[in-house]
């Protein structure tokens, strides 16, 4: 078994943000190793996609160009990639931890009776071997783990790692065709709707979040007005989604979302560990509470006792003369 596989992750034509860092930790992992990175490229009209992988740093190109493979069915795309990895033989294969990354390493390795490491928050080569870190028992501790042998399946969390960035490489992809026909595949794609606006929470270089402390509804509009100002994403605890004061797809934590952002502001939230396990990886992490003794304060590098319908419309008032 030999080469370094990199799952290149892209939609409406661009590469995306987990699909770049994932390169880039493949290319790392390579260069140790005195491997080449094979990019696996699929999709429909995804040949500007396979140049792009070739740009950040992939030395060959696996790409299958077909309408089954365009939304992400991992029963499209999981038999394909095992049917390549039994003809090829790769040693590692790298996948960023979103929603589909997480479906494809998972069928992957059950398929070829592999090693998974999952959400690794870092990635070393010590002389043959991959060691891979990621958080358990909530965040609370690190464990670093490596596959003793065999094909080893690495999938890593949003925003952990540096994106790949253009080296001026180019090739020819090496195009295959699909394993499994349209009519063979159980799940259906009818079309899409969009939720929510702004800035994405997995993409978020800052997070402006609220909990209980917001009161309801309305309290998340200074929550929101503070994100406006930094160009942030706006989270919430899973009581405040819970209560109905704000949808789902904003909720961080362990029944959430996962985050690792630049920053983190947590306003009127306890800390309670189950959200703990969505955001303590953050860079800098920032609380706002009126009670002292909130365990979030224990994980903030910053932490404000006061009143957050105060402070926000202050820090809000501040940041926007300072960012003028």
């Amino acid at each position: 078994m030999s080469g370094v596989w990199v799952y290149v992750e892209n939609q409406g034509g661009a590469i995306s943000t987990i699909g770049r860092e994932a390169i880039g930790v493949a290319r790392m992992v390579a260069d140790e190793l005195g491997e080449d990175v094979t990019g696996l490229v699929f999709g429909e009209d995804v040949g500007k996609v396979a140049d792009a992988a070739f740009d950040l740093g992939c030395d060959e190109v696996l790409g299958a160009d077909d309408a089954t493979l365009k939304d992400g069915r991992v029963e499209a795309s999981g038999p394909l990639v095992v049917e390549l990895a039994r003809e090829h033989g790769p040693a590692v294969l790298i996948a960023g931890a979103s929603t589909h990354g997480r479906d494809l390493t998972s069928w992957v390795a059950a398929d070829l009776d592999a090693g998974l490491l999952t959400d690794c928050i870092a990635v070393e080569v010590e002389g043959e071997t991959i060691k891979a870190t990621r958080p358990v028992y909530a965040g609370k501790l690190l464990s670093t783990l490596f596959v003793k042998d065999g094909l080893q399946v690495i999938s890593l969390r949003g925003r952990a790692f540096a994106q790949a960035e253009s080296t001026g490489g180019t090739g020819t992809a090496d195009w295959v065709d699909p394993v499994v026909a349209e009519e063979a595949i159980p799940s259906k794609v009818v079309g899409y709707e969009e939720k929510g606006s702004g800035v994405s929470l997995t993409d978020a270089s800052i997070i402006v979040s609220g909990g209980r402390g917001v009161g309801g509804p309305e309290g998340f509009a200074p929550v929101s007005e503070l994100a406006a100002v930094l160009g942030a994403a706006v989270g919430a605890s899973r009581a405040a989604v819970d209560a109905g004061w704000i949808p789902y797809e904003h909720q961080v934590g362990q029944t959430g979302k996962t985050v690792s952002p630049d920053l983190y502001i947590a306003c009127g939230i306890s800390g309670a560990i189950q959200h703990q396990a969505g955001m303590r990886t953050s860079k800098v992490i920032v609380a706002i509470n009126k009670d002292a003794e909130a365990p979030i304060f224990k994980l903030a590098r910053y932490g404000i006792v006061g009143d957050l319908f105060e402070v926000l419309p202050a820090l809000s008032a501040a940041f926007s003369a300072r960012l003028a």
